[in-house]
């Protein structure tokens, strides 16, 4: 099932936030942890595309489903009652109900928190470079999100678990990722456990 709150779906540009896992590392669930200006992690994240001009498409799992009310005006929430079958089929279940004729499509997951800037300057290089594929780079190492020009959505739509997903697309595609440096880290974040949430909160002020 999908909720719409005024989604605009005439958007050119939407973006996949994960957030369908169980957190199982965590302890409890990514989309309630408290983050910036007293915002849920899944909140903060949701606005920030906004305000970056995308669609958020926010994968909710069954047992997380009722989050739905911490996304804001704009958002399209899908229910992916088959999460635990892998994140492949979170991004799947996103693209369904994206529209075929969009741009960009950009792919994150809710323990990846980035601020606006970040995103205004990926989907700048994306636009500028005429890109398949862009994404943040820090200290050599490919961050997240990753953008995707609309010639690459059959590629999505074909991504497995037994082909590794996303890397596999990163592993064939590599020589044409247009790579945008960064010298925040935030752009390697990921945040699976306690202490890492902890640490992250920090280092996230840190680079405001």
């Amino acid at each position: 099932m999908a909720l719409v709150v005024n989604a605009d779906v005439h958007n050119q540009q939407f973006a996949i936030i994960l957030a369908a896992g169980t957190s199982t590392r965590m302890g409890t669930c990514k989309t309630t942890l408290p983050w910036c200006e007293g915002k849920t992690l899944l909140t903060y994240q949701l606005e920030q595309w906004l305000l970056a001009g995308f669609t958020p498409v926010v994968v909710l799992g069954s047992h997380n489903h009722h989050r739905q009310s911490d996304c804001p005006p704009g958002s399209l929430v899908v229910i992916n009652p088959d999460a635990s079958a892998g994140k492949t089929t979170s991004i799947l279940a996103g693209l369904q109900k994206i529209p075929t004729d969009v741009e960009i499509i950009a792919v994150s997951a809710v323990d990846q928190p980035r601020k606006l800037q970040i995103y205004q300057q990926l989907l700048q290089a994306h636009k500028y470079h005429s890109a398949l594929i862009t994404a943040p780079i820090y200290k050599s190492k490919i961050g997240h999100p990753l953008l995707f020009a609309k010639e690459m959505r059959v590629n999505l739509e074909n991504i497995s678990e037994a082909t590794l997903g996303l890397r596999q697309l990163i592993q064939e595609f590599y020589s044409l990722i247009c790579k945008v440096d960064f010298d925040d880290p935030t752009v390697i974040l990921d945040i699976n456990t306690l202490s890492e949430y902890l640490k992250a909160a920090i280092a996230f002020l840190n680079h405001s």
